[in-house]
């Protein structure tokens, strides 16, 4: 039991550690591109080149929500949260989805206008596309590098943002083409490209909110997990059968509950030893914060 405790505190450590160091690199990449992409865009005249740098911005405050909420998830357990702070990961997840969907539209009205009234041909410089291309490289190496952290610690809020990350690649992608459009006589395609970006932005959010506020309703496991969770119940020694087995998510914890079926005729002290095993073994396979049994003899 001890041990179990003690490897979870190291992995929390070890989770914790990671998010800041990802996190902390993709501040420092963020604020090179928002500064560079918006005086480019201004320079140059590129309407889609300013809206990239304005979603770098999102991407800059996502990052400190990020650092914020990973340092308080890893608090331990107090009198006033019972269950530990790892929520704090999801209402960020939701911030940063809605955050995403809010600039997302933004992006939309501000290209709809433009589209109603275009620039003059001409006007864009074959600088914004050179900012746009290695914005594009630099946010792709970013995602790449933030996703593998987040899958190896199994943040969903480091996937969150290492998508948030993604999502701005592929949008500088749709601003270069709007870019080499421009630059070939068609400067409508800028602003269409800009408009393509809100539209991916908004996208983003509303799918990131959507997947936050369901976890904070409390929504159960996958059906894969679900099942795995079952199969170690049932081969664990001593068990004859189980049922009521609940699931929610903490975070990126899960809190289990189940009622395990003993042989009617074993003592008190033999159930109580039958349902730990099989909670060690739930909580050694499977990111469990905590699993809630109860003993029904059959």
């Amino acid at each position: 039991m001890i041990e179990d405790i003690e490897d979870h505190e190291v992995e929390s450590t070890d989770k914790q550690a990671a998010a800041k160091k990802s996190t902390l690199v993709s501040i420092v990449v963020n604020i090179g591109l928002t500064l560079s992409q918006v005086f480019a865009g201004i320079v140059s005249g590129s309407q889609g080149l300013i809206a990239d740098g304005i979603h770098s911005l999102t991407d800059l405050i996502a990052d400190f929500v990020v650092l914020f909420a990973n340092h308080h998830s890893a608090k331990e357990a107090d009198d006033d949260h019972h269950y530990g702070h790892q929520r704090y990961e999801t209402a960020a997840s939701l911030f940063l989805g809605v955050s995403l969907l809010a600039v997302g539209m933004g992006m939309l009205w501000s290209a709809g206008n433009k589209i109603i009234h275009p620039m003059a041909s001409g006007q864009i410089q074959i600088l914004a596309l050179y900012v746009a291309l290695g914005s594009l490289v630099a946010k792709e190496v970013l995602f790449r590098y933030m996703l593998s952290v987040a899958e190896r610690v199994r943040s969903s809020m480091l996937v969150a943002n290492a998508w948030h990350a993604r999502s701005d690649a592929a949008s500088s992608l749709v601003v270069s083409i709007g870019i080499m459009g421009a630059l070939l006589g068609y400067p409508i395609l800028d602003a269409v490209g800009a408009l393509v970006v809100g539209l991916m932005v908004a996208k983003t959010g509303w799918e990131f909110s959507w997947e936050a506020l369901h976890d904070l309703m409390d929504r159960s496991v996958s059906e894969e997990e679900h099942a795995r969770i079952e199969k170690i119940i049932s081969g664990t020694e001593g068990v004859k059968g189980f049922h009521a087995l609940r699931t929610r998510k903490m975070g990126d914890m899960i809190l289990v509950d189940v009622h395990i079926d003993v042989d009617h005729a074993a003592t008190v002290k033999e159930g109580h030893d039958i349902a730990l095993a099989a909670r060690n073994r739930i909580m050694k396979e499977l990111p469990v914060l905590n699993v809630m049994t109860h003993i029904d003899p059959v």
